[in-house]
């Protein structure tokens, strides 16, 4: 426990430092990719250490008859209802999307049910499901309450489908969208479309800016082989499906591992461009063609 508490604000610590860096220091594309990949194997790191600590202090600390949680096993939960953590997730996001524009969007559900006419249910961490739906929240309220700027504002609306792989879960907005270029940019720690928050505020839980809220939400999706994906339609909305593995026993951990090969990343290299826009260039000739092959 006391281990937990100390590294409670780890996240917070590192996406600080990010945000300096970028202040301080021109990043090239190399330095970006390289602090991209070294975040991604830190913070999943980060999330199995912490999934241990949980299992063990939920299993053998002082909170073992705690009533609310009597089926789960430790931090896991073998019939976690998909629903209700969708909607706990957007009743906090909607508070404080709420706090920060005084209105916020509906949820609309439109579908969540399995092959069986029965409620989705699946083994899986309801935590980690949580910050994922919370984190998408956040963004659709926020770009879907900017984008309008009205009090009318379109519902956010999810749907929930098992299939035989994955239970899928898309939240779709009608915020605006982004641009089809800046899609994987979403996921990267040094990117963020909202403004930085405020360094004196630091006790207060931002909407968003700190930039580390999609990327560790698609790392919480991967560390038991799901993900998460951004189809983006510039100019209408964007939707965010969420993967989970529909059998438990897929369900393992991904967790980074270090080799020489990890090491090699971060070494500059030579990256040759293997394709070539031809939109700047004559084209040629069927007999030029030739010739090069």
């Amino acid at each position: 426990v006391k281990i937990r508490n100390r590294h409670s604000d780890v996240v917070q610590t590192m996406a600080q430092g990010v945000l300096e860096l970028k202040d301080s220091h021109e990043i090239d594309l190399h330095t970006e990719n390289s602090i991209q990949y070294f975040l991604d194997r830190f913070y999943m790191s980060r999330i199995g250490i912490r999934m241990l600590i949980n299992q063990h202090t939920l299993l053998f600390g002082d909170h073992i008859n705690n009533n609310n949680h009597h089926q789960h096993i430790g931090c896991i939960d073998p019939y976690c209802d998909v629903i209700s953590v969708v909607k706990d997730a957007y009743e906090n996001a909607r508070f404080l999307c709420d706090q920060y524009y005084l209105t916020s969007p509906e949820l609309e559900i439109c579908k969540s049910i399995d092959a069986d006419d029965e409620p989705i249910k699946i083994v899986y961490v309801p935590s980690h499901l949580y910050h994922i739906l919370f984190e998408l929240f956040k963004n659709s309220m926020r770009a879907t309450v900017e984008h309008h700027k009205t009090d009318i504002l379109p519902p956010l609306q999810v749907t929930i489908v098992k299939g035989k792989e994955d239970v899928c879960v898309k939240v779709s907005d009608q915020g605006g969208g982004i641009p089809r270029s800046l899609s994987e940019r979403m996921f990267h720690y040094m990117y963020s479309t909202a403004p930085q928050p405020s360094k004196s505020d630091a006790h207060t839980v931002p909407l968003a800016g700190y930039g580390y809220g999609l990327p560790i939400s698609r790392l919480y999706a991967r560390y038991l082989h799901g993900d998460l994906v951004l189809l983006p339609c510039d100019g209408f909305g964007t939707e965010a499906i969420i993967y989970l593995k529909a059998l438990s026993n897929e369900a393992n951990e991904l967790l980074p591992i270090y080799n020489k090969m990890s090491t090699r990343f971060y070494k500059i290299t030579d990256h040759t461009i293997d394709w070539r826009s031809t939109c700047n260039h004559t084209p040629i000739s069927q007999q030029q063609f030739t010739q090069t092959q």
